[in-house]
């Protein structure tokens, strides 16, 4: 994974904002019209509203099932994160990593490190939208 994100990474060099300079450095970390899974990025219609937020999971704990009704993006901070899909596919990431997370996909996030997980997201939504849903009980 880490070989397809550096290749693609090396094909985007024309979409970076800033240029390297010598008090500035530029260092490409995602551009993708898909998720990991595959699914093509869909931008929610209505009110554009940027969200971050900072997410910590203890060592062994984990999101609860939810998926995401808008595109988001996590840069692992500290920690390792495997998410689990409900058809079976897992995807790792540790420190440093950034993903493209699913969109409208089930998923369970869980720490499966040693330490805190940190994630720090952003989520590209509408004013008025979720940006989580819980699975509801029983599904």
């Amino acid at each position: 994974m880490r070989r397809f994100v550096c290749l693609l990474l090396l094909s985007i060099t024309n979409a970076i904002a800033l240029e390297n300079s010598a008090s500035v450095k530029v260092t490409p970390q995602l551009a993708s019209a898909t998720t990991w899974d595959g699914k093509p990025v869909v931008y929610p219609t209505g009110t554009a509203e940027v969200t971050t937020l900072m997410i910590e999971v203890a060592p062994g704990g984990e999101t609860g099932w939810h998926k995401h009704p808008v595109p988001s993006f996590a840069l692992v901070l500290e920690g390792s994160l495997e998410v689990h899909l409900k058809d079976g596919r897992t995807h790792r990431a540790r420190a440093g990593d950034v993903l493209y997370e699913v969109v409208d996909t089930w998923h369970n996030g869980r720490n499966v490190g040693e330490g805190t997980l940190k994630l720090f997201v952003t989520y590209a939504g509408a004013k008025g939208q979720p940006l989580t849903i819980k699975e509801p009980p029983g599904e």
